[in-house]
């Protein structure tokens, strides 16, 4: 959910006055180390000059139907009063600083591309952040009925907001866009169910689009340090309008899988730390199910009946370890619910918002090409709102573009996922092997002991949060642990390129009442695979264990979200989930592996393996060690539905 602006804006000590988002601070001096960071210093100098150059600021108090005000930014092109142009608005919750006359945003819009094509660019702190008016609420609930001036939304706040800036804003040729990256992103898709004539293009970028699936939570595990840290600034009140933030929370010690563990059961989260100061932690808290709460934070049954008047471009990295859920299903929920929509899906490599900072060639270890961001931004995004905005006509871009990992290459389909990929069963095997052959001999069951006292990591890296390159990482750190289970194919005789989600069905068994199950989808390289230059020179790419998907299954949640239920122990159950798309070549000489797991610390908390009504109340004596056993047998037979193309 987070969005910051890339470290190259504090390099060489370059004073950000504008920085704004969820990780702004006071900033840091970074030596140039690089011939690339050297350039982007440069770029941010001379974007930063351009707009107070060629750009007016105006700040504005935008009334709403029931009279609470959004402070909003407006940066228009100095010759705005003769040439109408188009207006690109975009609202956060993460302040549009910096505030004041005479103190300017580093950057404006999407990409410096568009920043230099001329737009009006406003932008608006949401209701109840910073320096507007009202209440904020987390992810609030979208309404399909508005029956009065005080029956507000994110949908009418953007409708009253366009509606003022069209005639009351900057002369502008009367077409607004829409973007955001993450939580802006959430805000760009509830902004098309503000359904105005005058929006002709929105592109949600990494938006959430149901927070049981996006960010917090995965398939009902919740996602502990993003949660924790996040809210521990973010989720303070704001009693009146402020041009500050909060601080960062400070963890005492660089090593969170330390920390989280001495923590102890979630209780523990708001007992010492919070304090009853975070709201939304304990609204979590008394929702640990699917129930009410979360359908009502769940916006894809809203985005229907849509404006045919609006083009919708969603964007998406395949390695954002955010909000991959909220891009693919923000896409899907507008295909389903509006035929003839014009609606498209960009998914490339990248982290979390990679598109719109650096070139996006490298995420940790992996190389991805020559700049993919920069394509993106050139080739797709600049010319979709040109056309829609500038041009009044349909862009000329295929419905998916889509980046292929391993080849390294985009392509484009007619759907998403492609039609012409088919479902082939990956059937789990003894003796480590995975393949298409269904199991007819040798053990029936895999097992393992999982001990929450000691869960496995989820990466070598020494860090208090989520890292944005852990979905490259290598896993052979895990592959060497016995509560990991290893399975892999013979070294592939030809290309299988993976397209869309994959379909799991783990048949286990445990001793326990409760347990998770992580799935993760490993590129296996060969062992004479050459080092990378642009690598740690401590990083061997032979034999290399990229992962390129994974998943948790939260297993009380097997059969319903809403109304979880214990194992029975030691009888073999089934455990179905979706592991989420990708796109990805398994090349010629490498194998595919699939580990198999039931802890992945600290980014998921810990189950206790003793059913519990809910698991943010568990106490330590619920945490007990169970052994799981995962079977692949002709009777119970553990498998991956694929779609390869």
């Amino acid at each position: 959910m987070p969005y910051s602006f890339p470290k190259v804006a504090a390099l060489s000590g370059l004073l950000v006055a504008g920085l704004s988002g969820a990780h702004a601070q006071t900033p840091v001096t970074y030596p140039l180390a690089s011939e690339a960071e050297k350039a982007q210093l440069a770029v941010v100098l001379a974007d930063t000059a351009y707009i107070k150059e060629r750009y007016t600021k105006t700040e504005y108090q935008i009334p709403m139907r029931d009279g609470v005000k959004l402070y909003t930014i407006v940066y228009a092109p100095n010759d705005a009063n003769k040439v109408k142009y188009p207006i690109l608005l975009n609202r956060t919750p993460y302040a549009i600083g910096p505030y004041g006359p005479g103190k300017y945003k580093l950057n404006l819009g999407p990409s410096s591309t568009m920043m230099h094509e001329g737009y009006i660019f406003a932008y608006q702190d949401v209701r109840g952040r910073y320096m507007s008016e009202g209440e904020f609420v987390d992810v609030r609930p979208e309404k399909d009925m508005h029956k009065g001036k005080n029956d507000i939304d994110e949908g009418t706040d953007t409708y009253d907001t366009i509606e003022w800036l069209l005639k009351h804003g900057p002369k502008n040729n009367g077409r607004v866009g829409q973007w955001g990256i993450s939580y802006p992103g959430y805000y760009t898709a509830t902004g098309l169910l503000s359904r105005h004539k005058a929006l002709k293009a929105s592109s949600p970028q990494a938006p959430i689009a149901d927070w049981f699936w996006d960010d917090f939570h995965h398939n009902g595990a919740f996602f502990l340090p993003h949660a924790f840290n996040f809210l521990a600034s973010f989720g303070l009140a704001r009693p009146q309008p402020t041009p500050t933030g909060n601080p960062g929370f400070k963890h005492g010690t660089p090593d969170g899988y330390d920390f989280f563990l001495k923590m102890g059961p979630l209780k523990n989260a708001d007992a010492n730390y919070y304090k009853g100061k975070v709201a939304f932690w304990n609204e979590m808290a008394s929702h640990p199910n699917y129930d009410e709460f979360w359908q009502a934070r769940n916006l894809r049954p809203h985005l229907k009946n849509l404006n045919k008047g609006t083009a919708v471009l969603t964007v998406g990295g395949f390695n954002d370890a955010e909000d991959l859920f909220g891009a693919l299903k923000t896409y899907e929920s507008i295909e389903k619910q509006n035929p003839g929509m014009r609606n498209g899906l960009v998914m490339g490599p990248w982290v979390h918002g990679g598109w719109a900072r650096g070139t996006g060639e490298m995420v940790g270890n992996v190389a991805y090409g020559e700049s993919p961001s920069l394509y993106y931004q050139k080739q797709i995004e600049a010319p979709f709102f040109k056309s829609y905005l500038k041009d009044g006509k349909p862009a000329a871009t295929p419905e998916a573009t889509i980046f292929e990992s391993g080849t390294n290459r985009w392509r484009s389909f007619e759907t998403w996922p492609p039609k012409e990929a088919k479902e082939r069963t990956l059937y789990f095997q003894s003796a480590g092997k995975i393949g298409f052959e269904k199991p007819a001999s040798g053990l029936e069951y895999d097992q393992f002991l999982s001990d929450p006292a000691h869960p496995v990591p989820f990466t070598e890296a020494t860090a208090t949060g989520m890292t944005r390159e852990y979905m490259t990482d290598d896993q052979r750190f895990a592959s060497r642990r016995p509560d990991v289970l290893t399975y892999q194919t013979e070294a592939l005789t030809e290309d299988m390129t993976l397209a869309g989600p994959i379909e799991a069905l783990l048949q286990v068994a445990t001793t326990g009442t409760d347990a998770d199950w992580v799935v993760k989808i490993i590129d296996v390289y060969p062992d004479d695979t050459p080092n990378n230059p642009s690598t740690n020179p401590a990083v061997k790419l032979g034999g290399y264990q990229q992962m390129v998907r994974s998943e948790v299954m939260r297993g009380r949640f097997r059969n319903s979200f809403s109304k979880p239920e214990a194992f029975v122990p030691e009888q073999v159950t089934a455990v179905p989930f979706t592991v989420q798309d990708l796109c990805h070549t398994f090349r010629k000489g490498h194998r595919l592996m699939v580990q198999v797991q039931s802890s992945w610390f600290p980014i998921v908390d810990r189950n206790p393996q003793t059913f519990v009504p809910n698991i943010f109340e568990a106490d330590e004596k619920d945490f007990q060690a169970a052994t799981h056993r995962l079977y692949h047998s002709p009777a119970h037979s553990s498998q991956l539905t694929l779609r390869v193309l």
